[in-house]
């Protein structure tokens, strides 16, 4: 049998303190079961009774208004564990065992630590002392009734809340754009401006099909958007701010807002598939979309999403020129073909590359496609396709347009009505207050005059956005389009029409091609509905290739050699305009390294060939130096022939009506000039 408590109590006992936890689960019974507290603070007369000292007698009363289904969050119950572990507790008091735990885990975790530091245990029932076996036993038991109680209530409690939520009729918190009527109904929130901007959130979401492009069209029209706020001095108000993209990813995922009531969408913060949903109960309230829009905004997040998964399919349309992105499959393993940009006379020119064995497994690229032929090849067949449509796709975008700024409009008149609204109710409130007490009254009056700040920001917004709006969609704007209707590749080859937004077109009709590179480009396209098309296209040339000078070009650098000099033929190119095989202007240097790529013969070679003398050659047969014959070339005495552009020259050979003796006669029958110039010549000859 157990011994009696008072001798369980030992000297070693009552030389440590004796420690009284103390918990209530929730703040609502700290307050209204009070008896509760009391019977455990009293708990310490029992430890005085026992022997312990009163300053002995520590309490542990920080966990009041904590579950106690685990030891996580209870900062109290950790730290008795801690003093009975490092052996200050003689006693450990509590009221009952579910006040120190609910959790075997716990609970037993701590019988351990009582057993190995010899730390008794009381309860209102009785001493125990967790090293003997009875009392252990018996601990234990009461342990796993407390843990099966709190099961018990649970359950009741989640039985209650699972059979209201069944018929429709349990209130849990409504996001934003949702509030309950005086029955309890969820209805539409009455404030026209939320009921707006969420519609136009859903419309603009249903245009663009991308939850961030959606948050930077709000972001660039200057759109704002509500939220309530959960904490703080202001919980539950409403405030208006820039949309941020996980907002809008709440919005785009909460079936509240298809009028579908929903329980047990998530377990464990993780959201359930819809079949594993505890209750679902479509049309239960009004709402801001269909349920079938709200899964077909699911299955575009979806299709967003595998951009960063194995199948890239259903991306986004990007901003790159591209107009195959997503839509590329390799002809030969049947993946999905990613794309690289090169930059070519600063232009953006696409390559389909197939690389993703070679980025898994390290393998050589199986297909690297350049795209520029195969996106102007796609692009003509598709204005022979679309074109019959013409007139119909052009009337539905100008209603778009006109449907646009009506919306546009009017949500941001509202944010101008706002801003007057409590522009006027800071205004009241400061016209109330008591002008002497000028503490109140200047914060009051700051406020108003900041709602005033506001209230201009927004109407110059207001004004400046119509101003905009009126300009993108007037009579001539109208006009234009109609005129397109019937003149589609005008449209299509606009320079205002993005490459994002082709990409949008050609996903409407285009669900597939297939690339596969040979001798030539075989091209498979599939259209929705299953119809299919085969194109073979000419390889491109390499870079290399269409950096190639123009043969045309070669063969007048051939025929200018003749008469010209590297310098000269370049100035007669570019007045004839044509240019390199880089659309660059000719230069001499360019001339002479085309001449040499292409074994031109080089002017020289060509003058030397119809027995033009060089300087030295011809100074040796006259029997002169060489400077006299540049003077007497500089004289016209001889007829030379520039070979390049630094004035180096070849001269005729000297016929015999031109004779040595003559050309002295006549040197000096010349001016008085020419004379002086003689006799230079024949110094400078004496000094060679």
């Amino acid at each position: 049998m157990n011994a009696p408590a008072n001798q369980k109590v030992t000297a070693s006992h009552l030389q440590r303190d004796a420690y009284l936890y103390i918990r209530q689960s929730t703040i609502r019974q700290v307050f209204e079961n009070s008896e509760s507290t009391k019977r455990q603070y009293d708990l310490r007369q029992r430890a005085i009774a026992l022997g312990w000292q009163p300053e002995s007698v520590i309490v542990i009363d920080s966990d009041l208004g904590q579950s106690g289904a685990s030891a996580v969050d209870r900062e109290g119950f950790q730290r008795l564990v801690t003093e009975v572990g490092l052996g200050r507790a003689g006693i450990v008091l509590g009221l009952e065992v579910s006040r120190l735990a609910r959790n075997s885990t716990d609970w037993h975790r701590l019988l351990e630590i009582c057993a190995l530091t010899d730390t008794l245990i009381l309860d209102e029932d009785g001493l125990y002392d967790p090293s003997h076996f009875n009392d252990r036993l018996l601990l234990g038991l009461k342990g796993t009734m407390s843990e099966a109680e709190l099961h018990v209530l649970r359950s009741r409690l989640r039985g209650g809340i699972e059979n209201k939520a069944r018929r429709g009729e349990l209130r849990i918190p409504l996001p934003i754009g949702l509030v309950y009527d005086h029955t309890g109904r969820a209805v539409l929130d009455p404030d026209q401006q939320v009921q707006n901007a969420i519609g136009k959130f859903f419309k603009t979401f249903e245009e663009i099909g991308s939850a961030s492009g959606t948050v930077k069209l709000f972001r660039r029209e200057g759109w704002k958007f509500p939220r309530k706020l959960r904490k703080g001095p202001g919980k539950g108000e409403m405030v208006w701010g820039e949309l941020e993209h996980s907002r809008a990813l709440q919005l785009l995922h909460n079936p509240r807002y298809s009028g579908a009531f929903v329980f047990g969408r998530t377990r464990h913060l993780k959201r359930q598939p819809q079949d594993q949903w505890h209750t679902f109960l479509p049309d239960a309230h009004d709402g801001y979309i269909t349920w079938e829009q709200f899964q077909r905004n699911l299955r575009r997040l979806d299709e967003n999403s595998q951009a960063n998964g194995a199948d890239r399919c259903k991306r986004p349309a990007g901003e790159g020129p591209a107009l195959l992105q997503g839509l590329a499959i390799c002809g030969v393993c049947g993946k999905r073909m990613t794309i690289r940009y090169h930059t070519r006379q600063t232009r953006l020119v696409p390559q389909y590359v197939c690389q993703r064995d070679g980025i898994a497994r390290g393998e050589p690229l199986c297909q690297s496609i350049p795209g520029q032929s195969i996106d102007e090849a796609i692009s003509q067949l598709l204005l022979k396709k679309v074109t019959p449509l013409a007139m119909e796709v052009t009337l539905a975008v100008q209603h778009e347009l006109q449907a646009r700024q009506n919306e546009a409009d009017a949500l941001r008149k509202q944010q101008v009505e706002r801003a007057s609204y409590e522009a006027e109710l800071a205004r009241s409130r400061f016209m109330k207050v008591d002008p002497n007490n000028r503490l109140v009254a200047d914060s009051l009056e700051a406020e108003w005059n900041d709602k005033l700040r506001a209230l201009t920001e927004s109407q110059n917004l207001y004004t400046l956005h119509r101003e905009q709006d009126s300009a993108v969609v007037n009579d001539s704007v109208r006009s234009e389009i109609l005129e397109m209707a019937t003149n589609f590749p005008r449209l299509w080859n606009d320079p205002c029409v993005t490459d994002q937004d082709r990409k949008r077109i050609i996903r409407l009709v285009v669900e597939d091609v297939t690339l596969s590179v040979g001798e030539t480009i075989t091209t498979q396209i599939r259209f929705k509905g299953g119809m299919t098309e085969t194109l073979q296209l000419p390889r491109p040339l390499r870079a290399w290739q269409l950096r190639q000078t123009d043969p045309k070009v070669i063969d007048a650098i051939d025929q200018l050699l003749d008469d010209l000099t590297d310098g000269q033929v370049a100035n007669r190119l570019n007045l004839e305009g044509m240019r390199t095989g880089e659309g660059l202007e000719f230069t001499g240097n360019l001339v002479a390294r085309i001449r040499r790529a292409y074994a031109i013969r080089p002017r020289y070679d060509r003058l030397r060939a119809r027995g033009l003398l060089t300087q030295t050659e011809l100074a040796r047969e006259l029997g002169v130096a060489r400077v006299t014959v540049r003077t007497w070339r500089n004289h016209g005495l001889l007829k030379a022939h520039p070979y390049n552009d630094k004035n180096e020259c070849l001269y005729d050979r000297p016929g015999e009506d031109r004779p040595i003796k003559q050309m002295g006669v006549k040197l000096k029958d010349r001016s008085q000039d020419l004379d002086v110039v003689s006799e230079r010549t024949e110094k400078v000859q004496h000094e060679a």
